[in-house]
This record gives C-alpha cells, structure tokens and sequence, in this order.
C-alpha cells in the first residue's frame, strides 16, 4: 500500500521560511515526476512546483517562482519544498503528490499525478 507522508506545515509570519517534506513508502519512486499542489478551503487545488525522476527538470507557478525550491532525493523516496519569503497569499493545505508512471518529464495538471499526501496546512500571518 502506498502511502505519502507530508510534514513541516505551520505557522509563521510573512517573509519567514519554511521547508515541506513528503516521503513515500509502499514502493519506490526513482522513476517517476512528484509535485507540490497547494489547495484553499472553496477553492481549486493550485499546481506549486513539480520535479522530474533526477531534479534536472523543474518546474514552478508563476507566483512562487524565485522563491519556493522544490527537490527530491531517492534514497529517502522523498520530495521537499523549501518555501522562502512567505507571503500571505501562500497560507493553504499543501499536498504532495506523485505520478503512478515513470517518465522523464514533469507534469503539471493534478490529474496526472495518482498518490496524494493528507496535505499538512501552511499558514502565514501578516
């Protein structure tokens, strides 16, 4: 059974740093594309950030872009996402997810990606 953990959520003020983790286990996932999706109460899950099988490949919302860093590392099946100069704006649940395929590329629509995590809330005071 697979099974995403997300860790690190919280409470901080605007311009602060915070660092997500998610990591997997049930099967290995060497292969395949992770991402980070973030979702408001009443609204869309929002694509975040989304890496290919070795990190050469990433890619980000334009909102987030310069200052989220997304990276994964195999040997702990993991995806974090270092998230710098917080805004109010990034307050949500944050939800990594992971392809059910191996591919080179990344994807970005949330309907690519098979395995979720329960999401861990990032809030940002003001």
């Amino acid at each position: 059974q697979v099974r995403l953990v997300e860790s690190g959520g919280g409470l901080v003020q605007a311009g602060d740093s915070l660092k997500l983790s998610c990591t997997a286990s049930g099967r290995t996932f060497h292969s395949n594309p992770m991402a980070w999706f973030r979702q408001v109460r009443g609204q869309e899950r929002q694509f975040v950030a989304a890496i290919n099988w070795n990190g050469g490949l990433t890619d980000y919302a334009d909102s987030v872009k310069g200052r989220f860093t997304i990276s994964r590392e195999h040997a702990q099946n993991a995806v974090y996402l270092q998230m710098n100069r917080l805004k109010p704006e990034d307050a949500a649940v944050y939800y990594c997810a992971v392809s059910a395929s191996t591919y080179s590329g990344i994807y970005s629509r949330a309907d690519e990606y098979f395995y979720w995590g329960q999401g861990t809330q990032v809030i940002v005071s003001s």
